[in-house]
């Protein structure tokens, strides 16, 4: 009769902690190779305003119901390895702007973040930082629309003292300054003025954000534009 073998607990430790010591060598190879910026033979390393070129073609597309893209699985092995968009967009996020849908272009080809109001908050900045220092990213657009609803709420609060529940109250302090700002202009319809200062206002944050994106921007490797959606025709207008 044989002997069966038991391994040790000795034994196994040692077993485990080496695996682990594998997988772990091999994540941290994965993901400094992951955090590497594109090189200059990147498909997203193009000027700026050839990128916005493009983003404002594949919106006259979107507008006139006449897209290009109609396959989404094409190409979806080869993104699995990495990411080059070509854009980052601050979009709000009402349920009624889709960047890729109003820009027409597929997966992998812009960088979106959004928050409703389309503001830029240390977190949101955090993540364009991310898109510009390490996926190469040459334009951001600060997408606003119209009709935006948290504008809106903004605009309630301040003029009728209305009072809303939860964390509201704090997105209603980021949207504040624009329409302080649009109540400067009392000719304009308010909501639409105040949504328009909010796309400037956060475009020039962006501009001249320290320590990472205004010195792109200095360096003619990004820019920074303000961009507004039209729920109604699908068309957007740069301010």
């Amino acid at each position: 009769m044989c002997e069966r073998h038991v391994s040790s607990p000795t034994r196994r430790s040692w077993l485990l902690a080496g695996a682990s010591s594998i997988t772990l060598a091999a994540l941290a190879r994965r993901d400094a190779v992951a955090a590497e910026p594109p090189s200059g033979n990147a498909p997203n390393s193009i000027p700026p305003q050839q990128a916005l070129e493009r983003l404002m073609q594949g919106n006259a597309r979107y507008a006139a119901n006449a897209p290009s893209n109609k396959d989404f699985s094409a190409g979806r092995a080869a993104r699995v390895d990495a990411q080059y968009p070509f854009a980052a967009i601050v979009g709000c996020a009402d349920s009624r702007v889709a960047p890729e849908l109003a820009f027409d272009q597929g997966p992998g080809d812009l960088f979106v973040v959004r928050v409703a109001g389309n503001f830029v908050n240390e977190d949101m900045l955090a993540s364009l930082e991310y898109g510009v220092e390490f996926l190469g990213v040459p334009l951001i657009m600060v997408l606003g629309h119209t009709h935006c609803g948290a504008v809106t709420a903004t605009v309630k609060v301040i003029q009728d003292g209305a009072q809303l529940p939860g964390h509201l109250p704090e997105l209603v302090r980021s949207l504040k300054p624009a329409v302080q700002m649009a109540k400067l202009n009392p000719g304009a319809d308010l909501v639409e003025q105040a949504t328009i200062e909010n796309v400037k206002m956060n475009t020039h944050r962006l501009l001249v954000s320290k320590p990472l994106i205004g010195q792109y921007v200095k360096r003619g490797k990004v820019n920074v534009v303000g961009g507004l959606y039209d729920l109604a025709t699908g068309k957007v207008t740069l301010v």
